[in-house]
């Protein structure tokens, strides 16, 4: 199946997946304060239903807020400008708890700077109350079932559709622009971004000959074990957006459940025979690292010193968990990496 061919079938599946009743009649800037502005009187109530209940939005929302990572990114890349977001814990070079591509939406959409909550200890929820929202959005996140039901006593909220931490890009978009009124806003959104890949993917053909995998932030004192993402985490995911293959030896872990990571011995490394190229957070020490250890080392993608080490603070391999905003940012570097990684 050719890349195009492989992206409409996965953005076909994903509003087929939905199951969701909206209607949007269409948006304006939506820059002052979180306002969706657009036409309220002719709004049609939402039912969403999700993995923590059903969600009703009997009026379009005003004032939207999102908690937990990225989900502000799908308001803030249809024009709205939150009310509150979640600070960036992860990826921020510079301190000031938003990520670079926010920052520069931000900047383009002008209006008052949303409030950032703090959620180092969990959902700030008089936080999210002092900015009154309309609607919550967190359709990417690890809401538990009391955090909903505290979440939902200030506005109705757009939780995860199957699995905590586990939403595609694509369904984030989705769940989050119907819960806003602006579904086929997000429905050309996904198809832009769908456009961009499929671009970037084209100039990449060896990608399509190749296997990858994700091992999650390793410990170079302790080589024991080896920990990956399945095929439920969205960094793998992105992988097949990009045209590489799933591994077979990934695949098959991950059909046993429904983890976005899993920890096996090292000893059973030989189980990634498959895997071509590898990615994970680091650099040039942790590399070696792998490339020393006399068991790791006889991997095929390491042997090959076919490894793509993302700087595990900074904003590239934060971006290489994709979200509506970050790709963009990353995507031709994130697939020249690929791309070379590939060929060694």
């Amino acid at each position: 199946m050719s890349r195009t061919s492989r992206l409409l079938a996965l953005s076909a599946a994903s509003v087929l997946a939905l199951g969701l009743t909206a209607c949007s009649t269409g948006a304006g800037s939506g820059t002052d304060g979180g306002s969706t502005d657009g036409a309220a009187g002719d709004f049609t109530p939402v039912t969403i239903e999700h993995a923590l209940g059903t969600t009703t939005i009997d009026e379009k929302p005003e004032r939207v807020a999102t908690v937990n990572w990225a989900n502000q990114e799908v308001p803030l890349a249809l024009g709205v400008v939150p009310v509150g977001m979640a600070r960036a814990d992860f990826g921020d070079d510079d301190g000031d708890g938003i990520l670079p591509w926010v920052s520069e939406k931000l900047d383009e959409l002008g209006g008052e700077a949303p409030v950032l909550f703090d959620e180092t200890d969990g959902v700030d929820f008089e936080a999210v109350a002092d900015t009154e929202p309309d609607v919550i959005l967190a359709a990417y996140s690890g809401l538990t079932q009391e955090d909903y039901d505290t979440l939902s006593e200030i506005a109705p909220v757009v939780a995860y559709p199957e699995t905590a931490w586990g939403t595609s890009w694509r369904d984030m978009i989705a769940f989050n622009s119907q819960g806003m009124g602006m579904a086929a806003e997000g429905e050309q959104l996904v198809a832009d971004l769908e456009g961009e890949i499929a671009e970037v993917a084209d100039a990449h053909p060896e990608l399509t000959d190749s296997t990858a995998m994700f091992l999650t932030h390793v410990d170079t004192t302790d080589l024991s074990e080896v920990s990956f993402y399945t095929t439920h985490d969205t960094r793998v995911q992105f992988f097949d957006d990009l045209g590489l293959e799933q591994p077979a030896s990934i695949r098959e872990a991950s059909d046993s459940t429904d983890l976005f990571s899993l920890t096996q011995s090292a000893e059973t490394a030989d189980t990634f025979d498959d895997v071509d190229v590898i990615v994970t957070y680091g650099d040039d020490e942790l590399v070696q690292t792998l490339e020393g250890d006399p068991v790791l080392s006889q991997m095929p993608a390491v042997a090959n010193e076919a490894i793509v080490a993302l700087p595990s603070t900074g904003p590239l391999g934060t971006a290489a968990n994709p979200t509506p905003l970050s790709i963009s940012w990353i995507l031709a570097e994130y697939a020249d990496l690929l791309a070379e990684a590939s060929q060694k």
